[in-house]
């Protein structure tokens, strides 16, 4: 076999690898591996016989010179089966869909009878009856018609179908849950602590409707002569999703295939049915419900010096927003908290704690990165009115200390019974995205950066003495950006932004599977007992921790265990980003649509990033991001400079940076691209700077080719002196008769010249004479 001599070691030619198409909106595409090495790129001619998640063995026909691997398909294994969403058009009579996935890349042919009486314009579902070929199109059959592309909502029905987003809960899932009591049963109470008169209350956002989490926290008794609590006993209950949601049920099953909930402006698609994610489980003021408990001790700096799990009954107390109770922080005695005022003396107490917490945060050095979220605003009709930030308040941060300190405490519970889990693992940045941010914070000149093995406290050192800059959220963005993506796995590595040796996703198993997989391995432990992923059961624990001779029959290997928590973890991984993904698709839509309202419009704005071809620009106020392209910035070469991430002109030395101020005009708006260009507007003041520029430059240059030419006559004029004066003294008799031979010429020489400058001048009197005696005449 011929290998390669690069570093990549996965790039043997001729050999045969197996993978899945990644399609590119500009034609080419990948195939991702599945041994994990690096994608191969398929050329455009490659693509025209395979489509976007087809399954495919590849073989790699040659490497470039960066070491990268190009293959071409051999086999495909498997056709992608799920339907394509895309828009009907009618061109020149024949009917096709043009994909809403550019990733797809060729259009599909419809036959005239396989178009479900749909209109040209609309949205469709259409599944293939003929793949494509080297030589053909797809063909296929319209099997669902979505409605027209303005139709309220239809970014969200074209996101869950295009990210494959499960949308519908099973038959048998509707009618498992229809047979679930609306209200607590008296067995549902056995073995469990009751807490209802504990006045725990919910802390959620405005438009909330799943509550899973009630905190609650009072002052321990001050220790010695000193009148300052000790601590806090500080306790965090979590809706009881587990008592509900069985393994092995067809509730569980959609609640894993979905792994998580999508939120949407104005829509969300949850990961359980509502009755169970808006009634049963969600804590609800003012009912009775099921919870799993962290109950804590925290001392006065902030650690957390004993902890338990139980399952209890609960009852919320009260419901507050994040404004409710960051108003009632900031002001005591406002009106927000003559209101509550039964509650102000608890929500203070759940502020000290939360205080208490922080030094612990500063003492790890955990990441914390000021970042602007955005909510988009929409009317009746799905339309956006308005963008608006998000402001994180004391309460948010309060409600997320809290949440932090339960899910370490899990991680702590279940590593300590040494029973497998999902964790939730995020990892320091790769020794490439560390180069990469050594070179840019090197390029900035802040005189900071971070070593070969850095810590959490080597960012939030660079992000405390950034926050005041104006750039401050450029800069933390590419510290986030170096940073790894935090994942699900069995195995514990720790999470490398909060600084935890191990952490867990505990609080939240009404939108998330991986919290709901915590709590059966909580419950299984807390009953000595020990729970099996694959087959979903719960077996008895081993002898040696039981205290009895024999040992439980059957019990899957640690190696096998590992697997396929695994593949649980990467499964819930992938969902969301599928997640993350989709919702993403859905606001830029919503941009886009809202901002070909604004076409021809000027805003002001901030540049938010820099590439190769051109400048990325937030506008001001309506937080939408676009794009001026470089051919837009000006008659000349532009150079992009990576490490500063700026783009400077050559002849005129303009620079844009991160964070530069410009005036953009929206030019063009493509809603099905996702994309927004701008153009650069130049006030009079701009041009008169930029011309004074182009003219210092061009005065610059001339003094500098002046300053060149007049060098060169000096070298010149230098090397004619040394030869001359090589060729003299090389001359036979030297010395005083030498020289004397040689004046001797010269004199000559110097005697003629003088002669001819005489006979000169004389000739130049001559004509100025007869030039006066003709003016005369």
């Amino acid at each position: 076999m011929i290998t390669t001599s690069s570093s990549n070691a996965g790039a043997d030619l001729l050999s045969e690898v197996s993978g899945t198409v990644q399609g590119h909106r500009d034609g080419h595409g990948f195939v991702v591996r599945d041994d994990g090495q690096p994608d191969l790129y398929l050329a455009p001619q490659e693509m025209r016989a395979v489509l976007h998640r087809d399954r495919v063995k590849a073989r790699i026909v040659r490497v470039d010179r960066r070491g990268r691997p190009e293959g071409r398909v051999l086999e495909i294994l498997e056709r992608r089966k799920r339907p394509i969403i895309g828009r009907l058009l009618n061109e020149g009579g024949v009917w096709l869909v043009a994909p809403e996935d550019k990733r797809y890349g060729q259009d599909i042919l419809v036959p005239k009878n396989a178009t479900a009486n749909a209109a040209a314009g609309q949205v469709v579902a259409i599944e293939l009856t003929e793949p494509p070929s080297m030589y053909s199109q797809p063909v296929g059959r319209v099997t669902e018609v979505l409605g027209d592309i303005d139709d309220p909502g239809m970014e969200i029905e074209i996101a869950v179908r295009k990210y494959e987003v499960p949308h519908r809960f099973l038959p048998e899932t509707l009618a498992h849950t229809a047979r679930l009591p609306d209200k607590l049963r008296a067995a549902d109470l056995k073995q469990r602590i009751d807490l209802r008169d504990v006045p725990l209350v919910t802390i959620d956002g405005e438009d909330a409707r799943d509550f899973d989490d009630a905190v609650y926290a009072e002052p321990m008794p001050p220790s010695g002569r000193s009148k300052a609590p000790a601590g806090w006993r500080l306790v965090v209950a979590i809706a009881d999703v587990s008592h509900y949601v069985k393994p092995g049920e067809a509730l569980d099953q959609d609640a894993y295939e979905r792994a998580t909930s999508v939120y949407f402006p104005r829509r969300v698609i949850p990961m359980l049915p509502e009755k169970l994610s808006n009634g049963l489980c969600s804590l609800n003021p003012d009912e009775d419900r099921l919870a799993m408990v962290c109950d804590m001790v925290v001392d006065a700096d902030g650690e957390v010096q004993a902890y338990q799990f139980f399952p209890a009954v609960m009852r919320s107390h009260a419901r507050f927003t994040y404004t409710e109770v960051a108003a009632i922080l900031a002001n005591t005695r406002g009106a927000e908290a003559v209101r509550r005022r039964e509650r102000v003396p608890q929500l203070l107490n759940l502020h000290e704690a939360y205080r208490a917490l922080l030094k612990a945060r500063a003492r790890r050095g955990a990441v914390d990165f000021e970042s602007t979220e955005t909510q988009i605003v929409c009317d009746d009709h799905g339309r956006i009115e308005k963008i608006v930030p998000r402001v994180r308040t004391e309460a948010h941060r309060l409600i997320e200390e809290a949440m932090l300190a339960a899910n370490v405490c899990a991680a702590d519970f279940i590593a300590q019974a040494r029973h497998p889990c999902l964790y939730r693992v995020h990892e320091g940045p790769t020794p490439e995205k560390r180069a990469v941010l050594q070179n840019y914070l090197k390029a900035l000149g802040l005189g900071l950066s971070i070593g070969d093995n850095p810590r959490p406290g080597d960012f939030q050192a660079i992000a405390q003495a950034t926050k005041d800059r104006v750039d401050a959220m450029q800069i933390h963005s590419m510290l986030l950006r170096s940073m790894q993506q935090a994942i699900y796995t069995g195995t514990n590595s720790g999470h490398f932004g909060l600084a935890y040796e191990a952490y867990t996703h505990f609080t939240s198993p009404i939108r998330r599977y991986p919290d709901l997989l915590v709590h059966r391995v909580i419950k299984a432990v807390l009953q000595g007992r020990r729970y099996r992923l694959l087959q979903g059961d719960v077996v008895a624990a081993p002898a040696a921790r039981r205290g009895r001779a024999e040992a439980p029959a059957a019990l899957p290997t640690q190696d096998s265990e590992l697997e396929q928590w695994e593949a649980a973890g990467a499964h819930c991984s992938a969902n969301e980003r599928r997640a993350d993904e989709a919702s993403r698709d859905v606001e830029a839509w919503l941009k886009c649509r809202y901002m070909r309202e604004h076409l021809g419009e000027e805003f002001g704005g901030t540049v938010s990033s820099v590439a190769s071809f051109g400048l990325f620009v937030q506008l001001d106020g309506l937080y939408v991001d676009g794009l001026v392209h470089i051919t837009e910035l000006g008659g000349e070469y532009f150079r992009h400079d990576e490490l500063r991430q700026e783009l400077r002109g050559e002849r005129t030395g303009v620079r844009y940076v991160i964070g530069s101020r410009v005036r953009v005009q929206v030019s063009r708006v493509d809603l099905d691209g996702r994309r927004i260009d701008f153009r650069l507007v130049r006030d009079a003041e701009e041009e008169a700077v930029l011309l004074r520029a182009r003219r210092d430059r061009q005065a610059g240059a001339v003094a500098e080719l002046a300053a060149v030419k007049d060098e060169d006559r000096a070298i010149k004029a230098a090397t004619k002196r040394q030869v001359r004066a090589a060729r003299t003294g090389a001359e036979p008799g030297g010395g005083a008769e030498g020289r004397r031979r040689a004046a001797a010429p010269a004199g000559r020489k110097a005697a003629s010249k003088g002669a001819k400058s005489a006979r000169s001048a004389g000739g130049a009197a001559g004509k100025s004479a007869r030039g006066k005696a003709g003016r005369g005449r």
